[in-house]
């Protein structure tokens, strides 16, 4: 009888241990984490500065063959929404020479923040023990209440940002 007991408290606690280490990642509807850093012009910026505005933040690389080839797409994208309520902000884990050197020979219309490791951090998704999984590029579309209305990685997803843009700046 003793043996079952412990049994049952072995197995109870691993329950409780497993509840405890559920994969993280952020899902629609969820709150979006604050972020706050600099501009490439060193100015600060931060989401509570773009509270009641549509905001598409694109996790990006220097190094990303994939985002190379959506940036002319994305800065379609941004013309296309120039004077509404929404804002672009593309952060990336590179530093500003790095990026100035790239955006000579392919130009980004996003607001862009460099050395954004820390904000990449708090939208990445981790495992269960802890390790980062983010692909480039990671695009998150954030409500005018600062919630995540989309989330999405990889090729080819700007038909699919325009679209929920849209949808949200239609629910005026």
């Amino acid at each position: 009888m003793k043996f079952l007991i412990i049994i049952a408290i072995v197995f109870t606690f691993s329950l409780s241990l497993c509840a405890q280490q559920q994969a993280q990642m952020l899902k629609n509807g969820d709150a979006a984490p604050v972020f706050s850093g600099q501009k490439m012009d060193g100015t600060p910026y931060d989401l509570s500065q773009l509270q009641g505005k549509v905001v598409v933040l694109t996790f990006w690389s220097t190094r990303c063959a994939i985002c190379h080839s959506e940036i002319p797409k994305l800065n379609q994208v941004v013309d296309r929404y120039r004077d509404k309520d929404v804002v672009f902000v593309a952060a990336t884990m590179d530093s500003e020479p790095k990026i100035q050197a790239y955006l000579k020979k392919t130009p980004f219309n996003f607001t862009i923040m460099p050395n954004a490791f820390g904000m990449m951090l708090q939208y990445a998704d981790k495992d269960r023990s802890g390790n980062i999984n983010m692909g480039f590029p990671a695009h998150f579309v954030i409500n005018r209440q600062g919630a995540i209305a989309m989330r999405a990685d990889g090729w080819d997803k700007t038909d699919d940002l325009d679209s929920k843009i849209r949808a949200l700046l239609s629910m005026e």
